[in-house]
């Protein structure tokens, strides 16, 4: 007896393939679903446009709602008409255009005190340096290891020697030709030889000559140029080798003193000359403090130009006299001074001339050099020109895509071709009332701008988008007339930039509604074409248990059949 699951291999026992005349009418039964799977693939591709679409009228809302941006068509160029100058200019919408010729005879500067020199301790006390190690020499410069030249002899300095022992190994490779010594007095190192001393060569690896400020003279005899000891910056106050001692201070090392009023506390077994002049330079005091390690001096200046004093204020025994700063002088700044169109000398504090100095409103121009300059103001077109460029593309963008979208063509054989969107009669209402809403005039204005004709703006021939057809007639408005040019576009609610984002803000909502009820009506044409899959699935199941109980019918026949014809013979035989 035939399985069955040989028998369902189709025609096995019937010679009839019924599988292949099962799947003919399962697909003829599938079409409505497949009719359904295509008006699901409209509708996605509908969908997909209507997003795209959403995208551009986002962007075209944002474009005309930069036409609205606070003073767009009032903005100023300012610039010198002096090749490579490298004075800054700008200019606000209060500005007046024109040209502004402005003379310069005197620059600010900004006022310095500055402290007495010398304010570190001599490196020794006495002539005797034996005990001074080179690595912890109290140099403005540290001495590198390495070797320098004397004589044309090299000599070797370690950072473990002592200054004595440099000494020494220069009289030793100099065969007693050259003799060093330190004069505690004078605070100085002097070289003597027999003959003229040279010092240095080209492939010298230590800064010992520089650094002990020596140089070369061409007598016999070679001095430091300038005292050598100096304060020690990134040591703690109370050890950096300053030569007047700090006593103004508590028990714990702590004291304070005033700049321009302003109170500065530090510890001088905690603080260095660095940290002191970072909290200096951190603070509200104004000023700026640096350290001058060739003269060994501290300097306060003013942050700001002009003349403008600097004061100073502790208890005798701070830190500020032994830094040099209670001894120091003040270099006075200066103001800036010039003239503006040949007229009387006008002075400011910066370099910075604005209106307070010269009664130009909104002009600012910053100068750094004593020459004559004119500052030309002129209506910045460009900036506007390119946020009105940009409404225009956006619009046209939405404009084309619109009809590309929703056009319908016939070629030269009469065949007729629909884009995807042709027959949604809102989206084609939607790019004849942008048109309406662009051409139209803006009512109700007290100017002689209202309506983008006036701006040398219109249409493109037979189409939909605008172009900029006169762009003498746009820029002279600009201008000539930013203000009615302004009021055209800028007017609350009824000016054309507010009319146009409006109804961009409108067609966007309703993009988004169609979108939603595309997506809605795919979803119910998921849930008939999964109904139909499950009916038809049901009928091919019905279907083929039947052919399949057929052709279990037709095996056994045909088994019996074979069974008599046997029997048929066997008895024929006897």
């Amino acid at each position: 007896m035939a399985s069955t699951t040989s028998l369902q291999v189709a025609g096995l026992a019937s010679n009839f393939d019924w599988k292949s005349f099962v799947d003919q009418i399962m697909a003829v039964q599938h079409a409505p679903a497949d009719r359904l799977a295509t008006e699901k693939t409209a509708n996605t591709q509908k969908s997909s446009l209507l997003t795209t679409l959403g995208t551009k009228i986002t962007t075209l809302q944002t474009t005309s709602s930069a036409l609205s941006a606070a003073g767009l068509f009032g903005k100023r160029t300012a610039a010198s008409t002096t090749t490579a100058s490298t004075w800054s200019t700008s200019a606000a919408p209060s500005t007046a255009n024109g040209n502004y010729q402005i003379a310069v005879t005197q620059l600010a500067t900004a006022a310095k005190f500055q402290g007495t020199a010398d304010i570190g301790s001599p490196l020794a006390p006495t002539n005797d340096v034996s005990g001074l190690t080179v690595a912890n020499l109290p140099l403005g410069t540290g001495i590198s290891a390495g070797t320098f030249t004397v004589n044309g002899a090299k000599v070797t300095v370690a950072l473990s020697d002592s200054l004595q022992d440099v000494f020494d190994a220069i009289g030793t490779a100099t065969g007693g030709a050259v003799t060093a010594g330190y004069d505690a007095g004078t605070d100085k190192i002097t070289l003597t030889g027999s003959a003229p001393v040279v010092l240095g060569a080209a492939n010298d690896t230590s800064n010992f000559v520089r650094a002990l400020k020596l140089g070369n003279n061409g007598t016999n005899t070679t001095t430091s140029t300038e005292k050598l000891g100096a304060a020690k910056t990134s040591a703690a106050l109370g050890s950096a080798n300053l030569a007047t001692a700090i006593t103004a201070v508590d028990g714990a090392g702590a004291g304070s003193f005033s700049i321009n009023g302003v109170s500065i506390a530090f510890n001088k077994d905690t603080d260095t000359i660095s940290s002191l002049m970072a909290r200096i330079n951190q603070s509200t005091a104004g000023v700026t403090a640096s350290y001058d390690n060739a003269n060994d001096r501290m300097t306060l200046s003013n942050n700001t130009t002009g003349d403008v004093g600097i004061s100073v204020s502790e208890s005798a025994g701070g830190v500020l006299a032994a830094l040099g700063l209670s001894g120091g002088s003040l270099v006075r700044g200066q103001t800036a001074e010039f003239t503006l169109d040949g007229g009387a000398t006008l002075t400011s504090l910066s370099n910075t001339l604005d209106a307070t100095s010269h009664g130009i409103a909104g002009l600012s121009v910053t100068v750094n050099s004593e020459t004559t300059q004119t500052i030309a103001v002129k209506s910045d077109t460009a900036s506007v020109k390119t946020s009105i460029q940009n409404f225009l593309n956006a619009y046209n963008d939405v404009q084309s895509f619109i009809e590309s979208s929703s056009k319908i063509t016939v070629d030269s054989k009469g065949k007729v071709s629909a884009a995807a969107l042709s027959g949604n009669r809102d989206i084609q209402g939607w790019t004849r009332e942008l048109r309406s809403t662009a051409f139209a005039a803006v009512s109700g204005l007290s100017g002689s701008i209202s309506r983008l004709e006036n701006l040398g703006i219109d249409f493109k021939s037979g189409t939909s988008e605008l172009e900029i057809k006169d762009d003498a007639k746009l820029t002279a408005a600009l201008s000539g007339k930013s203000a009615d040019v302004a009021e055209f576009f800028q007017t609350a609610t009824t000016g054309f930039a507010a009319k146009l984002s409006t109804y961009a803000t409108k067609i966007g909502a309703l993009d988004t509604t169609q979108q939603t009820a595309l997506t809605k009506a795919n979803s119910n044409l998921d849930g008939q074409i999964a109904a139909i899959e499950r009916r038809l699935e049901q009928q091919r199941l019905v279907m083929e248990s039947a052919f399949i109980a057929m052709e279990t019918a037709q095996s056994k026949l045909k088994t019996q059949q074979t069974a008599l014809t046997n029997l048929s013979s066997q008895l024929t035989a006897k």
